[in-house]
């Protein structure tokens, strides 16, 4: 199939916007575009699509409130207009999503986020009952607190790697961690080019990025006096999310309609084709990620997991074995000791001992807390396909 063409079927996609579309060269928000955008996603989401907006744009708009012309110096004055500029741009948002009759919500990020376990696991099923409500997520790394985007290129690596370090790389990370179908970077270029165009006209875009190649390219690596990002880290983002089996494209934030065409299948920006279909995250619960016990399931459970594709409710666990951690990879068996599949729990082994065939409303008497509905999510789960 035309991998172009495979982008018309993604039901999950993640969009990153950069601060030069969400803004006009950082002196004021522009409008048009952002809600040209809003537009598109909103469509989307009407015709059964899942999307999740990581947009850039707080700095820019905390610097317009205080009346900055250029970039601060200072990384304190950096971080409090992030601050400021954060609720504004969510604000810009909100409305726009409303007009629209779907409703936004917030999600602010830092490293520690996706590299630990139970606070990635925890994010992931808050993104997932979002996406299930037809909620639009709008996600920003939080930069009042991580430093590393918003510090200058000379001194970023001397600290320690507590942040994604753009905006490129955080959607790149979300897109893995949500088992995206497809990455859409838009920003102010239309994708790679052969040579800078902006000192050759004669540059050509490159239309597609094979897996492994590395493109003999103008990446334009030098970030913007507004921005962190550049070419560069967007084919950096690029590879981080293709090698784990999403698509992505890179293209233009200024043209009206291109998010449209891109989710059409049509030949715009330059696509990076993921270097296999089957998603990482399936292929680490499936067979990567140790396994480090197992939760034995009724006849009835494994009616609902198989052909119902339910969660593994808390009512349908009959035994448990092993000690294992919230978000450790455990095998889903039957009574007869047949092994149907795979999860990631969202309670220890032994909570999951006391809630054994307890309703989830009995939870806050047996654990202390409420916690999760569900032992195994159905997004955390491989099903007879290991």
């Amino acid at each position: 199939m035309d991998p172009r063409r495979q982008l018309s079927d993604a039901t999950r996609v993640v969009v990153k916007v950069g601060t030069h579309v969400v803004t006009e060269g950082g002196v004021r928000i522009a409008l048009g575009r952002v809600h040209g955008i809003v537009e598109d996603i909103a469509d989307l989401v009407r015709r059964g699509r899942q999307v999740l907006l990581v947009s850039s744009g707080s700095i820019a708009l905390g610097m317009r409130a205080l009346g900055l012309a250029e970039r601060p110096d200072s990384l304190g004055l950096r971080q409090a207009c992030a601050a400021i500029g954060q609720g504004k741009l969510m604000e810009l948002y909100t409305r726009a999503f409303e007009q629209l009759g779907l409703v936004a919500a917030q999600v602010l990020l830092t490293q520690e986020d996706l590299a630990d376990r139970d606070r990635a696991l925890c994010l992931r099923t808050t993104l997932f009952r979002l996406l299930e409500l037809g909620v639009v997520p709008i996600l920003n790394e939080n930069d009042s607190v991580s430093v590393r985007e918003i510090m200058d290129a000379q001194t970023v690596g001397a600290i320690e790697e507590r942040s994604f370090g753009d905006n490129d790389g955080l959607s790149a990370r979300v897109a893995v961690a949500v088992d995206a179908d497809a990455l859409v970077l838009l920003s102010d270029v239309d994708g790679l080019r052969t040579a800078d165009p902006r000192t050759d006209p004669d540059a050509e875009r490159i239309a597609v990025v094979a897996p492994g190649e590395e493109p003999d390219a103008s990446i334009g690596d030098a970030p913007s006096s507004l921005g962190r990002g550049g070419m560069g880290k967007k084919l950096a983002a690029a590879r981080i999310a293709a090698h784990a089996g999403v698509s992505v494209v890179i293209a233009s934030g200024e043209r009206p309609g291109e998010l449209a065409r891109i989710l059409r299948g049509e030949d715009v920006g330059t696509i990076v084709l993921p270097a296999q279909r089957r998603r990482a995250r399936r292929r680490y619960i499936a067979v990567e990620a140790p396994c480090r016990g197992a939760l034995v399931v009724n006849d009835g459970a494994v009616e609902a997991l198989g052909r119902r594709k339910a969660s593994l409710l808390a009512v349908g666990v009959v035994g448990v074995e092993g000690q294992f951690g919230r978000g450790d990879v455990v095998e889903i068996r039957d009574v007869h000791g047949r092994i149907h599949g795979r999860g990631l729990s969202n309670y220890t082994a032994s909570e999951c001992r006391r809630i054994a065939g307890h309703h989830s409303d009995e939870f806050e008497r047996l654990l202390g807390y409420r916690g999760y509905d569900t032992v195994v999510g159905r997004d955390n789960l491989v099903w007879e396909d290991l």
